[in-house]
């Protein structure tokens, strides 16, 4: 009983391996450039505006910072 339940899982989990439901990421889990580049498109004017205003007050990017980003991000639209 032991030895079959054991096959079964075994022939599932290879199964599920070999579907695509269950995938494995070697390297370590890092993204790939395009993958990071389409996450980053999807970001609006707003919200990166918003985001840099945070970092701002959060005082982790200076006033000179905060103001070079903000021209470039609302030049660049």
């Amino acid at each position: 009983m032991k030895r079959t339940f054991a096959a079964v899982t075994l022939a599932f989990s290879i199964a599920l391996l070999f579907s695509g439901c269950l995938s494995l990421r070697f390297g370590g889990g890092k993204k790939t450039t395009t993958e990071n580049k389409s996450e980053s498109t999807n970001v609006t004017l707003g919200q990166q505006l918003i985001d840099l205003q945070k970092a701002y007050e959060a005082g982790i990017i200076s006033e000179r910072e905060y103001n070079s980003q903000r021209k470039k991000l609302l030049k660049g639209r």
